[in-house]
């Protein structure tokens, strides 16, 4: 009776071992796909930072243009 509760117990040790395995495998994953998410944000906020500032100094331009034309 007791090798059979023996063989049970390191039958569930193996199944609980291998599901918390899976679970950091998983959480790892997830951690890396929100990385590279984040990283893209970033870049787009940049890109975009730099199209305002470009369109913000063609505008002053243009504007300087027009004044000095007037």
């Amino acid at each position: 009776m007791t090798f059979f509760m023996i063989i049970g117990a390191v039958a569930i040790t193996g199944i609980i071992t291998d599901h918390l395995q899976k679970q950091a495998k998983n959480k790892r994953k997830a951690i890396k796909e929100e990385y590279e998410l984040e990283k893209l944000k970033h870049e787009n906020f940049l890109l975009e930072t730099e199209k305002l500032r470009l369109q913000l100094d063609h505008r002053h331009h243009s504007d300087s243009d027009h004044q000095r034309l007037s």
